[in-house]
């Protein structure tokens, strides 16, 4: 009998730990509070630490929006967007496309801060993710839940920049199909496009509107502001030249940006089709007369963007600094 038991006890100890064994490398995918367990204090801390920065240097809360767009939509949300360039591959943030991106050093300061609290368990691309929703929150947008769970990319190539992310320049039908390709329909573009409603848009994106003539279709008014902020038709691009996206409520995010566009005042050639095109106007329309409509489209066009294929489960891993991979660092 006795040596039943033993073979009874150990079979039951090995299904045990064949559960935890399970447990543990289960992937639950994104969740909502994914680190009430592993780090209960992880949001807050990026939601304070968010808070400070804002407090301090205002324009870190467009960075924030502007890094979930750059990130997301290349690839998949794995914080590819922080990582630096190496000695043979040149990164994401490096390129052409990221030109007038900065704060990424603001995003170490948050890492730095989660990891005297938990090390090695909060994620940069959650940190990214996270920090996206309460920058928007910081500038009068709406409070999104989004889900964490997400793991860090290894690597991050410029060279595949161009088939992902879609261009201000390019058609309105390559935008949308864009944006489509990761499941994000017309009404949710013209959401997401309300990002122009904050920030500002340097002086080398826009001044093929000015020079040598200046696009008709711009709002006489609105011209004569544009010049002025953009006196050279080739600026330095070391010079900080720019124009206010809305120069009504520059620093808050609401439904402004669609009367401005409606007006003829979009700086960027996306914005001036958002407005005429017979597949987006109507959504404009009825952004432009309903900030809630256009918040509860932007909240949702935000949830699909920031869940774009993340790495989860025992994909990607848990970088010790954002901007390199842990076999770097």
């Amino acid at each position: 009998m006795a040596s039943i038991s033993k073979a009874l006890f150990f079979l039951a100890t090995l299904y045990l730990a064949s559960l935890s064994a399970s447990a543990e490398s289960e992937d639950l995918g994104l969740v909502i509070n994914y680190y009430k367990d592993s780090c209960p204090q992880a949001e807050d801390i990026i939601k304070e630490q968010v808070r400070l920065l804002y407090k301090r240097h205002k324009n870190t809360a467009f960075s924030w929006l502007r890094n979930i767009f750059h990130d997301c939509f290349v690839e998949s949300c794995d914080a590819s967007l922080l990582l630096d360039s190496t000695r043979r591959v040149l990164s994401e943030k490096e390129t052409d496309r990221s030109f007038g991106m900065r704060n990424f050093r603001y995003l170490e300061t948050i890492k730095e801060a989660l990891e005297r609290e938990c090390p090695g368990v909060v994620s940069c691309a959650d940190i990214l993710v996270l920090s996206a929703r309460d920058g928007i929150a910081s500038v009068g947008g709406p409070y999104i839940p989004l889900k964490t769970g997400r793991r860090d990319g290894r690597k991050s190539r410029a060279d595949i920049l161009e088939q992902y992310l879609p261009d201000h320049n390019e058609s309105l039908t390559v935008v949308l199909e864009r944006f489509a390709s990761i499941g994000i329909d017309t009404a949710g573009v013209v959401a997401l496009l309300g990002s122009h409603s904050v920030g500002r848009t340097h002086c080398v994106k826009l001044v093929h509107r000015l020079y040598p003539e200046v696009d008709p279709a711009l709002n006489p008014d609105h011209v004569q502001h544009m010049l002025y902020k953009c006196p050279d038709a080739i600026p330095d691009p070391k010079a900080v030249q720019y124009v206010r996206n809305d120069r009504g409520t520059p620093m808050k995010l609401d439904n402004n940006y669609y009367r401005n566009i409606l007006d003829n005042k979009g700086l960027l050639i996306v914005d001036h089709q958002l407005a005429t095109d017979k597949r987006t106007k109507p959504f404009v329309k009825k952004m432009a007369k309903s900030q809630d409509y256009f918040f509860s489209e932007f909240a949702r066009a935000i949830t699909i963007l920031s869940e774009n294929n993340p790495l989860t489960g025992t994909k990607g891993e848990i970088r010790k600094q954002c901007n390199l991979a842990n076999k770097l660092h």
